[in-house]
Parts: structure tokens; C-alpha cells; sequence
């Protein structure tokens, strides 16, 4: 043990010990917060956070000197795992490499990734037991420098009235950072190829019924500055976004946090949501993405879309 560094804690997650190490190094300077603080918010937010990652293979946002060290952007899972940390094989084809990356089955594997200095989950859009056919389509709603989150709000409300139209439900949550995240349970019956085309089609139609919000401009020099980028590209193979209840790895450890669309259509404000405000939250309200598994939809309509369009 280094010096002046405070003892390993165990902490009793699920019926396993997981050891953290250096409790007391601060990962987040502004505030004082701890790799502790990290493992209790995990910890909090347990059922939340598993059934966002469960069975996705996930790239961890490590952070092994706090915000204040280098990012290490991690697919291949960090040595010395546990045995019962579980994963996946995945294959890179543009490079023709793999990489085992984790597969959370369970929150002490959770637990475990905060030990290895983790701060940011990364989950594909498909499940180990069939990486190459998603079950979940991203509506990620990303805002260019200038655009207000006014913006953002009411491209969310042509969002939620066009996926209605469409009998289809969403469940969105903030991004973390200033834009919003819809998620979208859908049948595993498409590669991603196809999953990204359906996305783009509904992207379309959003940019033409919002035209002064919305942009679909791939070139980030060709977007307006004040517009709301309907980013469908985050449903291509090995795109990943912070998951449901992930930290960011930003000064106020903001959190990507489920929300109900009224919330949205009222002050929502995205920088409320915390490590130190989202414990109480699920608390009191419970995952609010509980339901999401419950009905997997079709991509038939945005895919005839699509040929309409010329896609």
C-alpha cells in the first residue's frame, strides 16, 4: 500500500466481495468524490444500472488517476478479472483483431469495473448471444455548440409524436451532457446495417417535420451551429453511448439518467442529474426504464421508409 494511502474496503455486493483499492483517490476533483463514492453510486442504482448493460458486451471508460489523469478507452476487459466476471468475444474486422469485452450479468461485475478505475459504461446496441442483430435502436439527439436545450426539447416532442404514429414506445433518458437519448427495444431481426438505415429514415422524417431545429448533415463543418444533430449513426456495428444510469466523466459526474417524457415537455434540466442527486431519484422512483424489455418492436415501417426515401 502506498503511503498515506487509506486501506482496502470490501464491500458485500450479491453474495460476492469486492475489493476496492485505494478508496480515497479522488476522481473527481470540484467535489472531493472518491472511487468509494463511485462504488456507492453504482451500488445505488444497481437494478438500473444491470438491466442497461445486462449481457451487452461493454467498453469501459477508465480513468485510472481520476479526471485529472488520461482517459483510457478499454474494449479488451483489464487483467486479473475475477472468474465470475463474465464476457464476450468480439470481432473487429478493420483491424482483424478480437477482444474479450465485459458482459454484465450481475452488479458485483459493476462493482468490479469501478475497481479497475471505471467511470463510463459503453454497451453495444446487441447482446452477447447475438452480437451481430441489435435489439435496441438509439435516437440520440446531440446539439451543436450554439443550440439551446429549448431546442432539444422540442425536438423531442416530434420524436415522441412520430414513434406514437408509429405505435411504437420510447424510453428516453438524458445524455449527460446537454442532448437527450431515446431507446427503443426492437425484435434482434436485423443486422446493424440495416438497424442504422431504419434509424436514418426515422431521422428523415423527424428534419423534415422540424426543419429549422434538425440537421442530418453528416460533415460536422456542413451542421448549423444552433441545431439539434439527429445522430443515427449510433446504431452502426461497435458505436457506443453512455448507458442508462452511467457516470460521465466530466467535473459534476453528471449522469445519463432515465426521465419520462413530461419531465422532458416540462424545465427538464440535464446538469440536475448527478452522482450526488440520482441515488435519491431511483430511490423515489424506481428505473424508470423497468419496462423497456417488455414489448420488442418491428422495423417493417422505417424500412419501407427507407426505400421510399432512396436509402
Amino acid at each position: 500500500m502506498a503511503q498515506g494511502a487509506a486501506p482496502a474496503v470490501e464491500l458485500s455486493v450479491g453474495g460476492r466481495t469486492v475489493r476496492i483499492s485505494n478508496p480515497d483517490r479522488v476522481y473527481f476533483p470540484d467535489h472531493g468524490w472518491t472511487k468509494l463514492d463511485i462504488a456507492h453510486y453504482y451500488a445505488a442504482v444497481g437494478d438500473g444500472i444491470v438491466r442497461a448493460l445486462r449481457e451487452r458486451p461493454t467498453m469501459l471508460h477508465r480513468f485510472p488517476k481520476g479526471l485529472a489523469g488520461d482517459k483510457v478507452h478499454q474494449k479488451r476487459i483489464p487483467r486479473g478479472a475475477p472468474d465470475w466476471v463474465e464476457t464476450v468475444e468480439l470481432h473487429f474486422p478493420r483491424y482483424d483483431l478480437t477482444a474479450d469485452e465485459l458482459c454484465v450479468t450481475e452488479l458485483a461485475q459493476v462493482i468490479w469495473a469501478v475497481q479497475m478505475s471505471t467511470v463510463e459504461f459503453h454497451p453495444w446496441n446487441s447482446r452477447r448471444g447475438a452480437v451481430e442483430q441489435p435489439d435496441e435502436w438509439r435516437i440520440d439527439l446531440d446539439p451543436m455548440p450554439d443550440c439551446d436545450f429549448a431546442s432539444v426539447r422540442r425536438v423531442a416532442a416530434v420524436v415522441r409524436e412520430v414513434l406514437d404514429e408509429l405505435g411504437v414506445v420510447g424510453f428516453p433518458k438524458t445524455s449527460g451532457g446537454r442532448g437527450l437519448h431515446v431507446y427503443v427495444r426492437i425484435r434482434p431481426d436485423w443486422g446493424h446495417q440495416e438497424v442504422r438505415r431504419a434509424a436514418l429514415a426515422f431521422t428523415k422524417e423527424v428534419e423534415r417535420r422540424a426543419p429549422e431545429d434538425v440537421t442530418t448533415a453528416w460533415w460536422r463543418k456542413d451542421r448549423p451551429r444552433d441545431a439539434v444533430f439527429v445522430d443515427y449513426n449510433q446504431n452502426a456495428r461497435d458505436h457506443t453511448i453512455a448507458s442508462a444510469y452511467s457516470l460521465r466523466g466530466v467535473p459534476d459526474a453528471t449522469v445519463s439518467t432515465p426521465v419520462t417524457w413530461d419531465e422532458i415537455d416540462d424545465d427538464l434540466d440535464p446538469q440536475d442529474f448527478t452522482l450526488a442527486t440520482v441515488p435519491d431519484r431511483f430511490a423515489r422512483l424506481g428505473d424508470l426504464h423497468a419496462a423497456i424489455d417488455d414489448v420488442h418492436h418491428g422495423l417493417e415501417p422505417l424500412l419501407e421508409w427507407a426505400d421510399r426515401d432512396g436509402l
